[in-house]
Protein backbone atom coordinates (compact mmCIF):
# COMPACT_ATOMS: atom_id res chain seq x y z
CA UNK A 1 0.00 0.00 0.00
CA UNK A 2 1.37 3.46 -0.68
CA UNK A 3 2.56 5.32 1.93
CA UNK A 4 1.24 9.02 2.84
CA UNK A 5 2.67 11.74 0.64
CA UNK A 6 5.78 12.43 2.46
CA UNK A 7 8.26 12.80 -0.98
CA UNK A 8 11.87 13.58 1.25
CA UNK A 9 13.88 16.32 -0.15
CA UNK A 10 17.71 17.08 -1.15
CA UNK A 11 19.84 14.65 1.17
CA UNK A 12 21.87 17.84 2.15
CA UNK A 13 19.20 20.46 2.97
CA UNK A 14 17.13 19.63 6.38
CA UNK A 15 16.03 22.72 6.04
CA UNK A 16 14.29 22.42 2.76
CA UNK A 17 10.21 22.54 3.21
CA UNK A 18 9.69 19.04 2.00
CA UNK A 19 11.83 17.29 3.86
CA UNK A 20 10.95 14.97 6.67
CA UNK A 21 12.94 16.85 9.09
CA UNK A 22 12.29 20.29 8.17
CA UNK A 23 11.38 22.95 10.86
CA UNK A 24 7.68 22.69 11.92
CA UNK A 25 6.58 19.45 9.34
CA UNK A 26 6.61 16.08 11.30
CA UNK A 27 9.37 13.21 10.87
CA UNK A 28 8.15 10.23 9.04
CA UNK A 29 9.31 6.73 10.05
CA UNK A 30 9.38 3.43 8.19
CA UNK A 31 8.88 0.29 10.61
CA UNK A 32 9.67 -3.25 9.28
CA UNK A 33 8.76 -5.81 11.57
CA UNK A 34 8.40 -9.69 11.33
CA UNK A 35 7.89 -12.86 13.76
CA UNK A 36 8.07 -16.51 12.99
CA UNK A 37 7.71 -19.37 15.04
CA UNK A 38 9.81 -22.69 14.75
CA UNK A 39 6.30 -25.27 14.82
CA UNK A 40 3.38 -22.93 14.56
CA UNK A 41 3.03 -23.11 17.45
CA UNK A 42 6.05 -23.54 18.83
CA UNK A 43 9.38 -21.56 20.26
CA UNK A 44 8.94 -17.97 18.75
CA UNK A 45 10.00 -14.48 18.76
CA UNK A 46 10.05 -11.54 16.71
CA UNK A 47 12.12 -8.66 15.47
CA UNK A 48 11.56 -5.21 14.97
CA UNK A 49 13.71 -2.36 12.62
CA UNK A 50 12.93 1.48 12.43
CA UNK A 51 14.45 3.57 10.20
CA UNK A 52 14.57 7.06 9.25
CA UNK A 53 12.08 7.82 6.02
CA UNK A 54 14.61 10.48 4.53
CA UNK A 55 18.23 8.59 4.83
CA UNK A 56 17.25 4.81 5.35
CA UNK A 57 19.64 4.99 8.80
CA UNK A 58 18.56 1.95 11.12
CA UNK A 59 17.31 4.55 14.44
CA UNK A 60 16.26 1.31 16.77
CA UNK A 61 15.95 -2.37 16.74
CA UNK A 62 13.54 -4.14 18.94
CA UNK A 63 13.69 -8.40 18.98
CA UNK A 64 11.77 -10.71 21.91
CA UNK A 65 12.18 -14.81 22.57
CA UNK A 66 8.30 -14.53 23.62
CA UNK A 67 7.84 -18.53 24.25
CA UNK A 68 5.41 -20.98 22.63
CA UNK A 69 3.47 -18.50 20.09
CA UNK A 70 1.98 -18.83 16.42
CA UNK A 71 3.66 -17.14 13.53
CA UNK A 72 0.60 -14.65 13.31
CA UNK A 73 0.82 -13.81 16.81
CA UNK A 74 4.68 -13.41 16.58
CA UNK A 75 3.83 -11.07 13.66
CA UNK A 76 1.64 -8.84 15.75
CA UNK A 77 3.95 -8.84 18.51
CA UNK A 78 6.53 -7.66 15.95
CA UNK A 79 4.64 -4.89 15.15
CA UNK A 80 3.95 -3.66 18.70
CA UNK A 81 7.27 -3.32 19.42
CA UNK A 82 8.05 -1.62 16.24
CA UNK A 83 5.64 0.48 16.35
CA UNK A 84 6.53 1.33 20.27
CA UNK A 85 9.89 1.66 19.52
CA UNK A 86 8.90 4.44 16.79
CA UNK A 87 6.87 6.25 19.63
CA UNK A 88 9.75 6.56 21.75
CA UNK A 89 11.40 8.42 18.85
CA UNK A 90 9.25 10.73 18.39
CA UNK A 91 5.42 10.53 19.25
CA UNK A 92 3.91 12.74 16.08
CA UNK A 93 5.96 11.01 13.66
CA UNK A 94 4.29 9.77 10.57
CA UNK A 95 5.11 5.61 10.53
CA UNK A 96 4.94 3.52 7.27
CA UNK A 97 4.89 0.14 8.34
CA UNK A 98 6.57 -2.48 5.75
CA UNK A 99 5.72 -6.27 6.66
CA UNK A 100 6.02 -9.44 4.99
CA UNK A 101 2.64 -10.59 6.56
CA UNK A 102 -0.60 -10.61 4.36
CA UNK A 103 -2.40 -11.28 7.22
CA UNK A 104 -1.42 -8.61 9.46
CA UNK A 105 -1.18 -6.03 6.72
CA UNK A 106 -4.58 -6.68 5.54
CA UNK A 107 -6.44 -7.05 8.82
CA UNK A 108 -4.54 -3.41 10.24
CA UNK A 109 -5.32 -1.85 6.78
CA UNK A 110 -9.15 -2.73 7.21
CA UNK A 111 -9.79 -5.05 4.23
CA UNK A 112 -9.43 -8.33 6.38
CA UNK A 113 -12.07 -8.48 9.43
CA UNK A 114 -10.32 -9.30 12.79
CA UNK A 115 -12.22 -12.32 13.27
CA UNK A 116 -9.77 -14.24 15.38
CA UNK A 117 -10.57 -13.47 19.16
CA UNK A 118 -7.11 -13.59 20.09
CA UNK A 119 -6.01 -11.41 17.42
CA UNK A 120 -8.00 -8.52 18.15
CA UNK A 121 -6.44 -7.72 21.30
CA UNK A 122 -3.37 -7.69 19.87
CA UNK A 123 -4.42 -5.66 16.70
CA UNK A 124 -6.24 -3.09 19.35
CA UNK A 125 -2.85 -2.74 20.98
CA UNK A 126 -0.90 -1.55 17.64
CA UNK A 127 -3.87 0.45 16.45
CA UNK A 128 -3.35 2.32 20.14
CA UNK A 129 -0.10 3.54 19.50
CA UNK A 130 -0.33 6.01 17.29
CA UNK A 131 -3.43 7.94 16.15
CA UNK A 132 -4.73 5.80 13.20
CA UNK A 133 -4.03 8.56 10.70
CA UNK A 134 -0.34 8.46 11.29
CA UNK A 135 -0.07 4.94 10.37
CA UNK A 136 0.15 3.33 7.48
CA UNK A 137 0.51 -0.08 6.31
CA UNK A 138 2.38 -2.29 3.00
CA UNK A 139 3.09 -6.36 2.48
CA UNK A 140 6.90 -6.39 1.01
CA UNK A 141 7.91 -9.65 -0.34
CA UNK A 142 10.04 -11.54 2.59
CA UNK A 143 13.34 -10.91 0.90
CA UNK A 144 12.42 -7.14 1.37
CA UNK A 145 12.25 -7.87 5.34
CA UNK A 146 15.64 -9.61 5.66
CA UNK A 147 16.63 -7.05 8.53
CA UNK A 148 13.47 -7.84 10.72
CA UNK A 149 13.19 -11.51 9.72
CA UNK A 150 16.89 -12.09 11.09
CA UNK A 151 16.42 -9.85 14.57
CA UNK A 152 13.25 -12.48 15.14
CA UNK A 153 15.73 -15.56 14.24
CA UNK A 154 18.41 -13.86 16.53
CA UNK A 155 15.73 -13.40 19.11
CA UNK A 156 14.68 -17.11 18.59
CA UNK A 157 18.52 -18.57 18.97
CA UNK A 158 18.90 -16.62 21.77
CA UNK A 159 15.90 -17.80 23.80
CA UNK A 160 17.10 -21.73 22.46
CA UNK A 161 20.31 -20.72 24.55
CA UNK A 162 18.36 -19.38 27.58
CA UNK A 163 19.92 -15.65 26.73
CA UNK A 164 18.06 -12.31 26.27
CA UNK A 165 18.52 -10.93 22.66
CA UNK A 166 21.18 -8.72 22.37
CA UNK A 167 21.90 -6.66 18.78
CA UNK A 168 24.62 -8.25 17.30
CA UNK A 169 27.99 -5.55 16.03
CA UNK A 170 26.88 -5.52 12.51
CA UNK A 171 23.15 -4.38 12.81
CA UNK A 172 23.63 -1.02 12.36
CA UNK A 173 25.72 -1.25 9.63
CA UNK A 174 22.92 -3.02 7.74
CA UNK A 175 20.75 0.70 7.34
CA UNK A 176 23.42 3.13 7.66
CA UNK A 177 24.13 3.75 4.27
CA UNK A 178 20.79 3.09 2.72
CA UNK A 179 18.65 6.47 1.23
CA UNK A 180 15.53 6.75 0.75
CA UNK A 181 14.84 6.14 -2.79
CA UNK A 182 16.19 2.70 -2.41
CA UNK A 183 13.36 1.75 0.17
CA UNK A 184 10.24 0.62 -1.93
CA UNK A 185 8.06 1.40 0.99
CA UNK A 186 8.64 5.14 -0.11
CA UNK A 187 7.01 4.62 -3.53
CA UNK A 188 3.77 3.70 -4.71
CA UNK A 189 2.35 0.45 -5.64
CA UNK A 190 3.23 0.68 -9.32
CA UNK A 191 7.02 2.48 -7.92
CA UNK A 192 5.92 5.77 -8.37
CA UNK A 193 5.99 8.50 -5.64
CA UNK A 194 3.13 7.82 -3.60
CA UNK A 195 -0.26 10.62 -4.52
CA UNK A 196 -2.17 12.53 -2.27
CA UNK A 197 -5.11 10.66 -3.46
CA UNK A 198 -3.71 7.21 -2.15
CA UNK A 199 -1.99 8.59 1.27
CA UNK A 200 -5.91 10.27 2.29
CA UNK A 201 -6.61 6.24 0.99
CA UNK A 202 -4.53 4.92 2.67
CA UNK A 203 -4.50 7.01 6.17
CA UNK A 204 -8.72 6.21 5.79
CA UNK A 205 -7.86 2.22 5.71
CA UNK A 206 -6.12 2.95 8.94
CA UNK A 207 -8.80 4.60 10.18
CA UNK A 208 -11.19 1.44 9.65
CA UNK A 209 -9.05 -0.89 10.24
CA UNK A 210 -9.14 0.69 13.90
CA UNK A 211 -12.75 1.40 14.09
CA UNK A 212 -13.34 -2.53 12.79
CA UNK A 213 -10.99 -4.03 15.52
CA UNK A 214 -12.82 -2.09 18.13
CA UNK A 215 -16.45 -2.67 16.77
CA UNK A 216 -15.54 -6.75 16.71
CA UNK A 217 -14.38 -6.63 20.37
CA UNK A 218 -17.55 -4.42 21.64
CA UNK A 219 -20.24 -4.16 19.37
CA UNK A 220 -22.41 -6.57 22.26
CA UNK A 221 -21.27 -4.15 24.64
CA UNK A 222 -22.23 -1.24 22.65
CA UNK A 223 -25.70 -2.92 21.29
CA UNK A 224 -26.47 -3.08 24.92
CA UNK A 225 -25.90 -0.17 25.83
CA UNK A 226 -28.14 1.41 23.41
CA UNK A 227 -30.84 -0.93 24.30
CA UNK A 228 -30.67 -2.85 20.79
CA UNK A 229 -29.76 -5.90 18.94
CA UNK A 230 -26.23 -7.39 18.57
CA UNK A 231 -26.46 -5.99 14.42
CA UNK A 232 -23.56 -3.68 13.45
CA UNK A 233 -25.06 -2.14 9.85
CA UNK A 234 -21.76 -0.70 9.75
CA UNK A 235 -19.40 -3.40 10.34
CA UNK A 236 -17.66 -5.02 7.98
CA UNK A 237 -18.67 -8.73 6.06
CA UNK A 238 -17.27 -11.91 4.57
CA UNK A 239 -17.84 -10.28 1.22
CA UNK A 240 -15.42 -7.50 2.28
CA UNK A 241 -12.58 -9.98 2.61
CA UNK A 242 -10.24 -10.94 -0.20
CA UNK A 243 -10.84 -14.05 -2.08
CA UNK A 244 -8.92 -17.50 -0.75
CA UNK A 245 -6.56 -16.71 -4.05
CA UNK A 246 -5.36 -13.77 -2.92
CA UNK A 247 -4.60 -14.80 0.40
CA UNK A 248 -0.23 -14.47 1.50
CA UNK A 249 2.04 -17.17 -0.64
CA UNK A 250 3.75 -20.03 1.03
CA UNK A 251 6.84 -18.84 2.95
CA UNK A 252 9.63 -21.17 2.19
CA UNK A 253 10.23 -24.50 4.53
CA UNK A 254 11.57 -23.86 8.03
CA UNK A 255 9.34 -20.13 8.82
CA UNK A 256 6.27 -22.78 10.27
CA UNK A 257 4.30 -21.14 7.85
CA UNK A 258 0.85 -22.51 6.47
CA UNK A 259 1.56 -24.75 3.21
CA UNK A 260 0.23 -24.33 -0.30
CA UNK A 261 -3.20 -24.48 0.43
CA UNK A 262 -5.55 -27.86 -0.67
CA UNK A 263 -7.39 -27.95 -4.07
CA UNK A 264 -11.24 -27.71 -2.45
CA UNK A 265 -9.90 -26.08 1.05
CA UNK A 266 -8.33 -22.70 1.98
CA UNK A 267 -4.75 -22.92 3.28
CA UNK A 268 -3.47 -24.61 6.10
CA UNK A 269 -4.68 -22.53 9.54
CA UNK A 270 -1.93 -24.53 11.82
CA UNK A 271 -2.78 -25.62 14.93
CA UNK A 272 -5.96 -24.12 16.78
CA UNK A 273 -6.06 -23.05 19.88
CA UNK A 274 -8.31 -25.47 21.68
CA UNK A 275 -10.66 -24.88 24.76
CA UNK A 276 -11.83 -27.94 25.97
CA UNK A 277 -15.29 -27.11 28.27
CA UNK A 278 -15.46 -28.81 31.49
CA UNK A 279 -18.78 -28.03 33.42
CA UNK A 280 -17.96 -28.45 36.98
CA UNK A 281 -19.02 -31.68 39.36
CA UNK A 282 -22.32 -32.04 41.12
CA UNK A 283 -23.26 -29.79 44.31
CA UNK A 284 -25.73 -30.37 46.84
CA UNK A 285 -27.92 -27.50 44.93
CA UNK A 286 -27.09 -29.43 41.08
CA UNK A 287 -30.13 -32.46 41.18
CA UNK A 288 -32.64 -30.18 43.09
CA UNK A 289 -32.49 -27.92 39.84
CA UNK A 290 -32.37 -24.88 41.84
CA UNK A 291 -30.65 -21.74 40.46
CA UNK A 292 -27.17 -21.94 41.84
CA UNK A 293 -25.12 -19.04 40.65
CA UNK A 294 -22.31 -16.21 41.54
CA UNK A 295 -24.47 -14.54 44.36
CA UNK A 296 -25.44 -16.97 46.39
CA UNK A 297 -24.15 -19.30 48.79
CA UNK A 298 -20.63 -20.43 46.57
CA UNK A 299 -21.81 -24.50 47.78
CA UNK A 300 -18.79 -27.25 47.56
CA UNK A 301 -19.01 -30.37 45.34
CA UNK A 302 -21.14 -33.15 46.92
CA UNK A 303 -19.34 -36.78 47.13
CA UNK A 304 -21.14 -37.42 43.86
CA UNK A 305 -19.56 -34.43 42.43
CA UNK A 306 -15.76 -35.02 43.58
CA UNK A 307 -16.24 -38.44 41.59
CA UNK A 308 -17.09 -37.22 38.51
CA UNK A 309 -14.34 -34.99 39.17
CA UNK A 310 -12.20 -37.12 39.81
CA UNK A 311 -13.46 -39.71 36.75
CA UNK A 312 -12.89 -36.16 34.57
CA UNK A 313 -9.11 -35.83 35.87
CA UNK A 314 -8.60 -39.90 34.95
CA UNK A 315 -10.36 -39.27 31.48
CA UNK A 316 -8.72 -35.94 30.97
CA UNK A 317 -5.27 -37.60 31.84
CA UNK A 318 -5.78 -40.66 29.35
CA UNK A 319 -5.70 -38.11 26.59
CA UNK A 320 -2.98 -36.60 27.39
CA UNK A 321 -3.42 -33.16 25.51
CA UNK A 322 -4.33 -30.59 28.14
CA UNK A 323 -1.60 -28.14 28.41
CA UNK A 324 -3.17 -25.34 31.24
CA UNK A 325 -5.84 -25.82 33.31
CA UNK A 326 -8.00 -22.08 33.77
CA UNK A 327 -11.28 -22.56 36.19
CA UNK A 328 -14.00 -20.08 37.36
CA UNK A 329 -13.52 -18.72 41.27
CA UNK A 330 -16.25 -20.25 42.47
CA UNK A 331 -16.14 -23.04 44.88
CA UNK A 332 -17.17 -25.82 42.92
CA UNK A 333 -15.09 -25.16 39.96
CA UNK A 334 -12.04 -25.01 41.64
CA UNK A 335 -12.22 -28.35 43.41
CA UNK A 336 -13.08 -29.81 40.11
CA UNK A 337 -10.33 -27.89 38.36
CA UNK A 338 -7.84 -28.73 41.02
CA UNK A 339 -8.43 -33.03 40.78
CA UNK A 340 -7.90 -32.39 36.93
CA UNK A 341 -4.76 -30.01 37.24
CA UNK A 342 -3.34 -32.73 40.31
CA UNK A 343 -3.54 -35.29 37.66
CA UNK A 344 -1.63 -33.47 34.70
CA UNK A 345 0.71 -32.29 37.02
CA UNK A 346 -0.23 -28.50 35.71
CA UNK A 347 -1.23 -25.13 37.94
CA UNK A 348 -4.50 -23.50 37.94
CA UNK A 349 -5.35 -19.95 36.91
CA UNK A 350 -8.36 -18.27 37.85
CA UNK A 351 -10.44 -16.53 35.28
CA UNK A 352 -13.17 -14.40 37.45
CA UNK A 353 -15.16 -13.50 33.83
CA UNK A 354 -15.68 -17.38 33.89
CA UNK A 355 -17.74 -17.38 36.92
CA UNK A 356 -21.43 -18.46 36.28
CA UNK A 357 -24.23 -15.43 36.12
CA UNK A 358 -25.51 -13.96 38.84
CA UNK A 359 -29.32 -14.98 39.69
CA UNK A 360 -30.02 -12.53 42.04
CA UNK A 361 -32.97 -13.14 44.34
CA UNK A 362 -33.40 -16.47 42.21
CA UNK A 363 -30.53 -17.92 44.08
CA UNK A 364 -31.53 -21.42 45.82
CA UNK A 365 -35.39 -21.27 43.98
CA UNK A 366 -36.10 -23.88 41.91
CA UNK A 367 -38.16 -22.46 38.14
CA UNK A 368 -41.44 -23.26 39.78
CA UNK A 369 -40.76 -21.40 43.20
CA UNK A 370 -39.26 -18.30 40.76
CA UNK A 371 -42.66 -18.08 38.59
CA UNK A 372 -44.56 -17.94 41.71
CA UNK A 373 -43.04 -15.28 43.31
CA UNK A 374 -41.36 -13.70 40.55
CA UNK A 375 -44.06 -14.07 37.72
CA UNK A 376 -43.48 -10.88 35.58
CA UNK A 377 -39.28 -10.80 35.95
CA UNK A 378 -38.75 -14.81 34.85
CA UNK A 379 -41.24 -13.88 31.73
CA UNK A 380 -39.25 -10.74 30.94
CA UNK A 381 -35.91 -13.14 31.45
CA UNK A 382 -36.87 -15.87 29.08
CA UNK A 383 -37.67 -13.39 26.41
CA UNK A 384 -34.93 -11.60 26.40
CA UNK A 385 -31.20 -12.21 26.75
CA UNK A 386 -31.21 -8.31 27.94
CA UNK A 387 -33.60 -9.25 30.94
CA UNK A 388 -32.03 -9.88 34.15
CA UNK A 389 -33.14 -12.01 36.71
CA UNK A 390 -34.92 -10.06 39.82
CA UNK A 391 -31.85 -8.03 40.85
CA UNK A 392 -28.97 -10.58 39.19
CA UNK A 393 -27.13 -10.47 35.93
CA UNK A 394 -28.36 -10.61 32.53
CA UNK A 395 -27.11 -12.90 29.89
CA UNK A 396 -26.33 -10.54 27.67
CA UNK A 397 -23.60 -8.93 30.61
CA UNK A 398 -22.71 -12.78 30.88
CA UNK A 399 -22.04 -13.13 27.73
CA UNK A 400 -20.22 -10.21 27.28
CA UNK A 401 -17.62 -10.93 29.80
CA UNK A 402 -17.62 -14.09 29.17
CA UNK A 403 -16.21 -13.68 25.52
CA UNK A 404 -13.64 -10.90 26.79
CA UNK A 405 -12.18 -14.11 28.72
CA UNK A 406 -12.23 -15.92 26.10
CA UNK A 407 -10.12 -13.51 24.33
CA UNK A 408 -7.66 -12.93 27.00
CA UNK A 409 -7.31 -16.93 27.29
CA UNK A 410 -7.00 -17.26 23.69
CA UNK A 411 -4.28 -14.24 23.32
CA UNK A 412 -2.21 -15.82 26.12
CA UNK A 413 -2.22 -19.50 25.49
CA UNK A 414 -2.18 -19.46 21.63
CA UNK A 415 -2.18 -22.76 19.78
CA UNK A 416 -2.49 -24.40 22.85
CA UNK A 417 -5.19 -26.96 24.80
CA UNK A 418 -6.61 -25.64 27.62
CA UNK A 419 -9.10 -27.00 29.86
CA UNK A 420 -11.59 -24.17 31.08
CA UNK A 421 -14.00 -25.48 34.47
CA UNK A 422 -16.90 -23.73 33.92
CA UNK A 423 -20.31 -23.25 34.16
CA UNK A 424 -23.62 -23.85 32.80
CA UNK A 425 -24.19 -20.63 31.39
CA UNK A 426 -20.19 -19.81 30.40
CA UNK A 427 -20.49 -22.85 28.78
CA UNK A 428 -23.20 -22.14 26.57
CA UNK A 429 -22.10 -18.65 25.62
CA UNK A 430 -19.11 -20.22 23.90
CA UNK A 431 -20.70 -23.05 22.29
CA UNK A 432 -22.98 -20.20 20.72
CA UNK A 433 -20.66 -17.78 19.73
CA UNK A 434 -18.51 -20.47 17.90
CA UNK A 435 -21.63 -21.65 15.77
CA UNK A 436 -22.89 -18.37 15.09
CA UNK A 437 -26.00 -18.99 17.41
CA UNK A 438 -28.27 -15.91 18.68
CA UNK A 439 -28.21 -15.70 22.22
CA UNK A 440 -31.49 -16.83 22.30
CA UNK A 441 -30.22 -20.56 21.83
CA UNK A 442 -28.98 -20.13 25.41
CA UNK A 443 -32.46 -21.15 26.55
CA UNK A 444 -32.44 -24.11 24.12
CA UNK A 445 -29.65 -26.17 25.47
CA UNK A 446 -28.65 -28.39 28.50
CA UNK A 447 -25.82 -29.25 30.09
CA UNK A 448 -25.42 -31.80 32.34
CA UNK A 449 -22.74 -31.73 35.50
CA UNK A 450 -19.18 -32.83 34.21
CA UNK A 451 -19.94 -32.76 31.02
CA UNK A 452 -16.98 -32.50 28.51
CA UNK A 453 -16.96 -29.94 25.12
CA UNK A 454 -14.33 -28.46 23.31
CA UNK A 455 -14.03 -25.42 20.40
CA UNK A 456 -11.26 -25.22 18.02
CA UNK A 457 -10.13 -21.69 17.09
CA UNK A 458 -8.39 -21.20 13.83
CA UNK A 459 -6.36 -18.56 12.32
CA UNK A 460 -8.96 -17.78 10.32
CA UNK A 461 -11.23 -16.44 12.76
CA UNK A 462 -13.73 -19.85 12.33
CA UNK A 463 -14.12 -22.14 15.06
CA UNK A 464 -15.40 -25.74 15.19
CA UNK A 465 -17.75 -26.88 18.29
CA UNK A 466 -17.35 -30.73 20.09
CA UNK A 467 -20.18 -31.77 22.19
CA UNK A 468 -19.58 -34.50 24.59
CA UNK A 469 -22.63 -34.00 26.65
CA UNK A 470 -22.43 -37.78 28.76
CA UNK A 471 -21.51 -37.97 32.27
CA UNK A 472 -22.57 -41.63 33.30
CA UNK A 473 -19.36 -42.81 32.72
CA UNK A 474 -18.02 -39.79 35.26
CA UNK A 475 -20.28 -41.27 38.35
Amino acid sequence: MPGPQDSPGPQDSSDSPDSPDAPGSRRTFVVEADGGSRGNPGPAGYGAVVRDAGTGQTLSEAAEYIGTATNNVAEYRGLIAGLRAAHALDPQALVRVRMDSKLVVEQMSGRWKIKHPGMRPLALEAASVFPPDSVTYQWIPREENKHADRLANEAMDAGRRGEAWRPSASTAELGAGTHAETLPGLTGASGSPATPESSAEARAAARTAVRQAVRETHRTAAAAERGAGTDDPTALTAADELPVEHAAPAAPAGRGEPSTPQVGWGADMGTPTTLVLLRHGETPLTPLKRFSGSGGTDPELSATGLRQAEAAASALAARGTVQHVVSSPLVRCRQTARAVADRLGLGVEVEHDLREADFGAWEGLTFAEVRERHPDDLDAWLASPEAAPTGGESFARVIRRVEAARDRILARHAGRTVLLVTHVTPVKVLACTALGAPPEALFRMELSAASLSAVAYYADGNASLRLLNDTGHLR
